[in-house]
């Protein structure tokens, strides 16, 4: 018998779910988000129901805030980049002294953490579709075995 030196047999997961959840995630919460400042802006403009579209946009957005950072932790675990899942969340914790400066009337802090959020969200938006997302190699039954 001969012994041959064969590279072990590897085979790939499905097509990156993980991080094609979270580009998804992030883009539909930056998406959303956006609509804050335009319900904001009505109201400022004196649509006293802009004020309610902004709050409801709060409740609504807070949420996928939140939703966000979860998937971008698993996403970051299979992924092996962690990048992401900080920024998620730096943003959550941002969002949270965001919504209760809004509850509180404290503009002074509100609309400049506002306009942060939404280049945060909009720069992490476009990182994630802009770097391909790296393809997680899983040993096969056959090599763990050995």
């Amino acid at each position: 018998m001969t012994a041959t030196l064969q590279e072990p047999p590897i085979s790939k997961q499905p097509k990156r779910v993980d991080g094609r959840v979270f580009r998804i995630a992030a883009t539909v919460h930056t998406v959303l988000a956006y609509g804050q400042p335009t319900f904001a802006g009505a109201y400022l403009s004196g649509d006293i129901g802009g004020l309610d579209w902004h709050a409801g946009g709060a409740d609504a957005v807070f949420p996928l805030g939140l939703l966000q950072a979860v998937v971008a932790g698993f996403a970051a675990r299979r992924m092996r980049r962690w990048w992401p899942f900080a920024v998620s969340m730096l943003l959550l914790a941002a969002k949270s002294v965001q919504y209760m400066a809004g509850m509180e009337g404290l503009l002074w802090l509100h609309i400049p953490l506002g306009v942060m959020l939404i280049a945060g969200l909009t720069v992490l938006a476009a990182a994630l579709w802009v770097r391909p997302l790296p393809e997680r190699v899983v040993p096969s039954a056959g090599e763990l075995d050995g």
